[in-house]
Parts: C-alpha cells; structure tokens; sequence
C-alpha cells in the first residue's frame, strides 16, 4: 500500500490510525511530535503521505527533509520524515534536537529494528509527547474493503479471505496481490456487472511469478545470514529455535536478532511465521543451489535429533529438490509418510532405493497401499527373483495381495503360502476358502503358526480366518463378531496395513448374506473413517456401502456413491469392477431404467469374464442373474452361475452363502418366465429355513412371491412376507412384493391394505395421496426428480394406474378397483403421456409396458405364468 510504487492505491486504516488523522485535520497547526512505526509494508509511508495531504489543504508547508528549515522553530511548517531507522547518527541527532525544541510539527517513521542508540532516544523524546501510531496488518474486513475500493465493487466474501490467508494482511501484499487478480477489463470505480445484469465470476486466485518478484528488493536488501533463515523457516513447518541455531551456527541472542530483522522487513508475521505469499517468494526467488543446501542441512539436522523430517522433505519436493534429497531422510521420511500418504513414502523409497538404501520391500509395499498394482508387482517380483535377498518373503506378501485385487487368487494363494509369515498363511487360507478349498482354513486355524510376532496384522489376519469358518459352518452372528474385532483390532494401523481384504469389508459381505445390514454399515464406517488399507481398499469400502444403500431401495444414494468411485482416472481393479458393474445394473433396474441396464449389461459381461467366480462376488453375480433374465441373456451366465453352484457344493452348501444366490435366481426365474426353476430355487429357500432369520424370511417371501404371480394371493401371508423381507433391509422388495399383490387380488379391502403396505414400506404413509411423502424426505425427492429417467418421474398412483391399463381393464373399471372416478384416471393417463413425451396411445402403452414390466418382477405383460384374472 505504499503510494511510491501505486499512487493509486486505496488507503484503509485501522481505527487508531483514523483518529490520529482526524485530530491532525481537525487542527492542523495545533504541536505535532509523533512516531509513526511499524514493520515494512504495514503502511507508514501511506500515512506520511496523508499527513502532507492534510497539511497541504490547510496551507501548512510540508517539508521532507528538516534540513530544509531556515528556522528550526518555525511553527508554520511540518516537517515529515521516512525511514529513520537508516539514518546516521548525526542526522538522528539532528532530529532529537527537532524534537526537544518542541515547536515543530514533526511526524517520523521507522522500522522497529534495526534500532541504533541515537532512534532509540529519539524515539523516546517521540513517546513523550503522546502514543505513537502503530499501523498494523488488515483484518479480513479491512482486506475486503480495500479489495471493493480498489475493484470498484464488492468483492465475494471467498475472495478477501483467500487474500487474508495469503498476505497474512500485510497491506502491501495485499496491494500487490489485489493488483495482480484485477482482470485486465476491470478499472477502479467500474461497475462489477456483465452487460446482461448478472455478477461477474469470482476472480481465481493465482499467484503469478510478477507477484513473486516484487519481494526481490526486500530480499535483497537483507544480510545473507537473514535470508538463509527465512529460507529455512520456508520449508514449512514451525522450526524450534535450537533447530534453527544449529542450522546457522548461531548463540540464542545472535538468533533473535536475525529474527528481529525478518521481523522489521515485514516477512516475518509476529507469531514468527511466514506468510503463504512470503514463502512462496522466499523459495522462488532463493538461488537454488542454496536452497537445496539449506534444507538438505536441515533435514539432516532434524533426522539427527529423532525430530520429523516429513515436513521439510515435502518442501524439497515441491520446490523441485527431491533427488537431491539425502538418502537417510528420505528414507526417513518414506517410513513417516507411508500410514498417511503411500503414494509420497513410494516417491520418497525410491529416492532412498536409488541411493543403494535397503528399503525395496517398503516401497513395493507402499505402491500397493497407494493402488499403483503395476509398480507394487514389478518390485515384488524383483525382490522374489533375487535368491540372496532378505525381502523376498515380503515381497511375495505384496505380489500375493496384488494379485487378489486383479482377481488372480489361486496364484496369490501360492505366492501367500510360499511367503510363509503367519499372516501370508492365514490369507493363503482365506484365499483357498473363498475359491472352494476349506481345507487350508481348517488346517490353519487347528494349527497356527508359531514363528513369527504375533503382530496387529497377524493377529486379525488370524481372527479374518476364524470369521470365515463360522460363516461356513457356525451362527453368522459369531462370525460377525470375530470379522468386526479384527477390524477393530487393525483400526490404529490404518493405512499402514497391507490387505488382501480388509475385515470390515468381509464382516459387510456377511452382514449383507444375512439381513445384518446395520452392523455390516457400522463396520465400513469405521473402516473408511481409519483409512483402513489405503487407497487399494478404499473403493472396496465405498462399493460395499453402496451395495447396502441400494439394497435398502435407497437407489439416489447408492448411484452417488458409484459415482465417487467411477469418476477417478485410475480404472478399476477386477474386483472392484464385478461390484461396480454390478451396482449399476442393480440401480438401473430399480430404477425401471431400461437403456441404463442395457449399457450396464454390456460392461456386466466384461466384468464377469475378467474376475473369476469365488465366494466373495456371489452377490453382484445373483444382481447380473437378474439383469441378464430382464434382457433375455441369462443362458450367457449359465456357466458362471453353475462355476458357483459347484463352488458352494464343495464347501458343504453353506445356508449363509447359498441363500441369498437362490433368492436373486428365482427373480431371474421369474423374468425369464421359467416356473419350474423358480419352483426349484424356492424349495432351496425353504431347505435353509430356520438356519437365520434372513433365510427363514427370503424362504416365506419367495413362496409368496410365486404365489401372487400364479394369481393365489393372501393377503395376510404377503404382508407378513412383505414386511419380513424390510425388516432384514430388503426395503425395496417388500414394497415390490407387496405391490405385486395388490394388482392381483381381486378382493377390494385386501387391495387397499397392500397397497398402504407398499406405499409404507417404500418409506411413504399408508394412506398417503399420490406425490405426498413424510417429514424428512424432502432431499431424497428432489435427487429423485432430479436423477431418476422419465419414466421414474411418475407418481406412485400413476404407476398404479398404469398396471392396471396394461392389464386390459377400462377407466371405470380401473376407477372402481382404485376408489377414484374414471375421469380422474383419464386425467392421469394423459397426465402420463405428457411426461413420458408420447404422440399415441400405441407409443404410451409401450413405454408404459417397459415400466411395469421390471416393477412386475420382469415378467412381460402376458407372461405364461398361470394367474387368475381379476375381475
């Protein structure tokens, strides 16, 4: 903010500052003896220049220099004077002098430091005669009005915060600053609206290098020990000061004075801290090979003090230093960073690697953690091909993870064993279980190995394999508990855990094959909130609570989370595809969205050729059962779903695992309208009664189900069923059940009691008016308006009327079934073919046929299931 460099420059002062102002220009030849000090850039040049301002309006004669004074007690004259603090002693003498004769309007300004005897007097005699002024840096709302004075306009709240936070609100900064983000069209004063009326785009916020150098001046002026310290205190974090004098080779005393001089340049804030503006200049405009000495020397400084040398090593980075970075810190600086950033500690262990640092087992497992399978697998495969290394056990550890994500298990079966660590067995057993082999599991568990530490890892990786066999064979609710202990257990690892599968993704698996949505939610909490696995199984987590968003019929949600996951540029891993692919045929269906399940379908088939089946991905292969019947594909999937049924019958057809496959085939039944299959999987459903309440419940539903598509409805039996199947989580089938119901039966009162059954289970009141939902909703709704296909858009009494015009029935009759007149259902049909954008009837009835059609269970209008007609 100084006028010698932008004459133009707004001037904003603090409220002390304003005063003093104002009482020099409400007397202007009243005494005047002040000082004016602050550190550089804080505006005492600004001031002076208001002074002679005032002074000039009033007629005083301003003069710059006191030797201008023909009488040193002339009254009528004001004498001002700038940076006193590098004038000699001779000129301070003169000036205290001035000062003492008391009869001169005098005004001088200086820095605090640095502070001769003859200022230090001189700014005693100044003191007496009154408080000195003191300019001081911004607040935010200072900042934000000189940003308005100086655009002409206001400026966005986000704008003069960012400045603030850059500029520390050293006015000067914030002149340069505010200079550099005015657009090249904007002028002060200009009005700040596009010629339409409507605001103009928040200015980003870019630094340019003309910014930058503007500090050079400054920089230059300072000694070099001064500029060595602040290139240190640029590396980022607060520097202890003993830090610090061993760095410069300096006494405590000899160090406060340095600081004192940063402090006086204005670089340094009074909290000692830079700037982010200042410590961008300081590294940009530093010659680099003196950059790199000096952090290299302090990291190298910190290291031998046991401190953290993460924060100075990321500095290296940035400023482009990190090959030059000593190969201890770095590998220092890997190990630091590998439970918070993988990625950094692979950079920083490569550093080391190349320096002949035996860290190759670290950074291989550190580009697993960050997702990067190629590097992780090539430096795996290197450190397990070299026979006199020490980390080929590791190595082999980290290729066998790699490999479980890009669905290769039997291979990571092998190269887990051959590893041998106690945690390698116990995945090797986990790997072997899932792909049908129990026998290793069985082994493990009777028998666990005893020669290494019993680490966290080990510990759960145990815990992992005791979880599994209870799945197999024990209550699902003790292998709950034991997955969410080991995840529990693993939980202060966080991302410093290398995993083939974390617990709280399996103990989901569980949850979901037995109605234990909750738990199986709370476990993948926590695990994202721990980090648990990194990058190479935070999208597990995130697919995993997607899948328990959809099926609790919360589609909106569920695709949002997709979305977190697709829209990265890194491509999926296999496993993770097979639950994606799944999730968005899952969706679309739900959504009655025909084009969506189509598209989903073809990268479906994709997925499923590239991870084969195993134990872990029965789920998205039952959603593709469905998907394929809906599209009259499902012979295409006959293999997979045969590869599954053998794998489930060598593991003793377990009820937990088994049941949810035959409750998503007999839908797929049911599309393809094949009642013999459907018969078949619902006697598979009964078998398992009684093992769970899940089972128990899917056993009634799918009875039911069948049923009501044979025309046998009952509706206390459907209701029940209806109800059981949202009391396990499985919301959206319930109402789907139930709904399926009610345009079957013929009897009026068990019609109504289904539908409000439906319309509750779907999340609305029994009861409820078309396009009414409860308190609470009102987010979902406007995501449904706003994501959902067209056809979705309609009511839900729409939907209802148009089953029943596909089924043949006239408006009076549609209108007696639904207790409304048959103009209103008029009304609705066109209503309906307004939304749906149809220019017939004919094209009304098959968009409306495709709708009803996957509401229907996919069975097309006019399905050979036998059904009783209503009448």
């Amino acid at each position: 903010m100084t006028p010698r460099t932008d004459t133009d420059a707004p001037l904003v002062l603090d409220e002390q500052t304003t005063a003093f102002l104002s009482r020099v220009d409400a007397d202007p030849r009243a005494p005047l003896c002040t000082a004016v000090q602050a550190a550089g850039g804080h505006g005492k040049t600004a001031v002076l220049a208001r002074l002679r301002q005032g002074y000039q309006q009033a007629g005083v004669p301003v003069l710059d220099s006191w030797r201008e004074l023909t009488d040193p007690g002339d009254p009528d004259c004001a004498v001002l004077v700038d940076d006193a603090h590098l004038l000699d002693a001779t000129a301070l003498a003169e000036l205290r002098r001035l000062a003492e004769s008391g009869r001169a309007r005098l005004a001088v300004a200086f820095r605090p430091w640095p502070r001769p005897a003859g200022l230090a007097e001189l700014a005693e005699i100044l003191h007496r005669t009154g408080p000195p002024v003191l300019p001081g840096p911004f607040t935010e709302q200072r900042t934000a009005t000189f940003l308005g004075t100086t655009y002409g306009s206001t400026v966005p709240p986000g704008v003069a915060r960012l400045v603030q936070e850059q500029t520390g609100g050293v006015p000067r900064f914030v002149e340069w600053l505010a200079r550099a983000l005015r657009p090249a069209d904007r002028r002060p004063g200009r009005a700040e609206r596009s010629p339409a009326g409507a605001e103009r785009p928040t200015p980003t916020l870019e630094i340019p290098r003309s910014v930058l150098l503007q500090f050079a001046p400054e920089l230059e002026s300072l000694d070099i020990e001064v500029r060595r310290l602040l290139l240190a205190m640029a590396a980022g974090p607060a520097l202890p000061t003993d830090l610090l004098g061993a760095l410069l080779s300096r006494h405590p005393d000899e160090l406060d004075e340095l600081l004192a001089a940063a402090r006086a340049a204005g670089l340094l804030g009074p909290d000692d801290r830079l700037a982010p503006i200042v410590r961008r200049a300081i590294a940009a405009l530093s010659p680099a090979s003196q950059r790199a000495a000096v952090w290299q020397r302090l990291a190298e400084l910190q290291l031998q003090r046991g401190g953290r040398v993460l924060p100075l090593v990321r500095s290296m980075l940035d400023g482009g230093f990190g090959g030059s970075c000593p190969a201890g810190v770095a590998e220092a600086a890997g190990d630091e960073a590998l439970g918070d950033d993988p990625a950094l500690a692979a950079r920083l262990f490569a550093v080391a690697d190349a320096a002949g640092r035996p860290v190759a087992a670290r950074r291989a497992m550190a580009a697993a953690l960050s997702a990067d399978l190629d590097s992780a697998l090539r430096l795996a495969d290197r450190l397990i091909a070299t026979p006199d290394s020490p980390d080929r056990a590791d190595g082999a550890a980290v290729a066998a993870t790699a490999l479980v994500h890009r669905g290769h298990t039997d291979r990571a079966v092998e190269l887990y064993r051959w590893s041998g660590t106690p945690s390698s067995l116990a995945f090797a057993a986990l790997g072997a279980a899932g792909a049908g082999r129990v026998d290793q599991l069985g082994r493990i568990l009777a028998d666990p190995p005893t020669d290494g530490p019993p680490t966290l890892l080990a510990s759960a990786a145990q815990l992992m394999a005791r979880g599994l066999k209870e799945t197999l064979s024990g209550p699902p609710t003790a292998a709950l508990s034991t997955l969410v202990q080991a995840s529990a257990l693993l939980e202060p690892a966080g991302r410093s855990v290398l995993l083939p599968e974390t617990p709280a993704a399996l103990a989901a698996l569980v949850a979901l094959h037995c109605g234990e949505l909750d738990i199986g939610e709370r476990a993948l909490d926590r695990a994202v909130a721990a980090g648990l696995g990194a990058a190479l199984t935070a999208r597990r987590h995130r697919l995993l609570q997607a899948w328990l968003l959809m099926v609790r019929g919360r589609a909106v949600e569920a695709a949002a989370h997709l979305a977190t996951v697709t829209a990265g540029p890194v491509p999926l891993e296999s496993r993770d595809l097979i639950f994606a692919a799944a999730l968005e045929v899952g969706i679309a269906r739900r959504n009655s969205d025909l084009p969506a399940l189509q598209r989903g379908w073809e990268r479906a088939r994709e997925a499923v050729v590239r991870h084969p089946v195993d134990l872990f991905t029965l789920l998205p292969l039952g959603e593709f059962a469905i998907a394929a019947a809906r599209l009259g594909e499902l012979d295409r999937l006959a293999p997979y779903l045969g590869e599954a049924r053998n794998l489930l019958a060598r593991l003793g057809d377990p009820a937990l695992w088994t049941t949810p496959l035959h409750w998503s085939c007999l839908h797929a039944a049911i599309m393809a309208d094949r009642p013999a299959v459907a018969d078949e999987h619902v006697a598979a459903l009964a078998a398992a009664t009684g093992h769970t309440r899940y089972a128990s419940v899917v056993a009634a539903a799918g009875q039911s189900w069948v049923e009501v598509l044979r025309g046998a409805v009952d509706p206390v039996r459907v209701e029940a069923a209806a109800r059981g199947l949202h009391g396990i989580g499985l919301c959206w089938d319930g109402a789907r059940l139930a709904g399926q119901a009610a345009i079957r039966t013929s009897d009026r009162k068990a019609m109504t009691t289904l539908l409000d059954c439906a319309r509750m289970l779907q999340g609305r009141p029994a009861g409820a008016k078309s396009g009414t939902r409860p308190a609470g909703t009102e987010a979902t709704q406007v995501a449904d308006a706003i994501t959902a296909p067209a056809e979705n858009r309609l009511s839900e009494r729409e939907r209802e009327v148009a089953e029943l015009v596909l089924s043949g029935l006239t408006y009076k009759q549609i209108g007696d079934r639904l207790f409304i007149s048959a103009k209103t259902v008029e009304h609705h049909v066109a209503r309906m073919r307004q939304r749906l954008n149809c220019a017939n009837r004919s094209e009304l009835l098959a968009r409306l046929r495709t709708i009803v059609e996957e509401r229907s269970g996919g069975r097309p209008v006019g399905s050979p299931w036998p059904q009783r007609t209503a009448r």
